[in-house]
């Protein structure tokens, strides 16, 4: 399969949720057309994004809302159950322990590490802290997939490289820092400010 890029990752995980959208509303079938204008891209898009990975609907009587929405959560990886870590028991990470919609789309949170000690041996939302120095045990022993990093700017390197020699593959980095991992090592960086500074720019150049 050719390489596909993170810009058509996300519009697929967007279809998705329109396509759950439909679902409730009683929607049996979707056009390109309708999805398009749902998620601000263009009918050809919707195309072009659905063809990396085969067929899909038929010409011109559309797309089974359920069907579809099935075959792009399987693309996705939302058709099985993924071991999360949150390593950071802070205001991120006690807030990312209470976000529902991981588990209902598979993503479970086994667990939190920290390095506090008055956190240690705590329970946040459900999810129990475990002392970060036994990340090596844990990880592998618990099956961890997705390590999500939400620690301070000054820790986060020393926490990737810890999350990469337990085994770690997949990475969410809420850091206001950009981390070097190893090739092999899926990382995505969740930065706020950066995000926000964005939204002050578009405003800024319209006055």
């Amino acid at each position: 399969m050719r390489r596909i890029s993170e810009s058509t990752i996300k519009r697929l995980s967007k279809y998705y949720r329109s396509l759950e959208h439909l679902i409730n509303q009683g929607v049996d079938t979707v056009s390109s057309d309708q999805l398009a204008e749902m998620d601000g891209v263009t009918s050809a898009q919707v195309r072009k994004d659905l063809s990396f990975f085969g067929t899909f609907g038929k010409r011109g009587l559309g797309y089974n809302t359920r069907t579809l929405r099935d075959q792009i959560g399987e693309i996705l990886g939302l058709h099985r159950r993924w071991n999360v870590i949150i390593v950071g028991a802070g205001n991120i990470g006690r807030a990312l322990a209470a976000y529902q919609e991981f588990q209902k789309r598979g993503f479970d949170i086994r667990f939190i590490l920290d390095k506090d000690p008055r956190k240690i041996g705590t329970t946040i939302h459900g999810v129990p802290v475990h002392d970060i120095s036994r990340a090596a045990e844990l990880i592998p022993k618990e099956n961890i997939e997705i390590a999500i990093i939400a620690v301070p700017a000054d820790s986060a390197q020393a926490v990737a490289d810890t999350l990469v020699e337990a085994g770690i593959k997949a990475i969410l980095n809420f850091a206001p820092r950009s981390l070097k991992v190893p090739e092999g090592v899926h990382i995505k960086n969740e930065n706020m400010a950066i995000e926000i500074e964005s939204l002050s720019y578009h405003l800024n150049k319209n006055q």
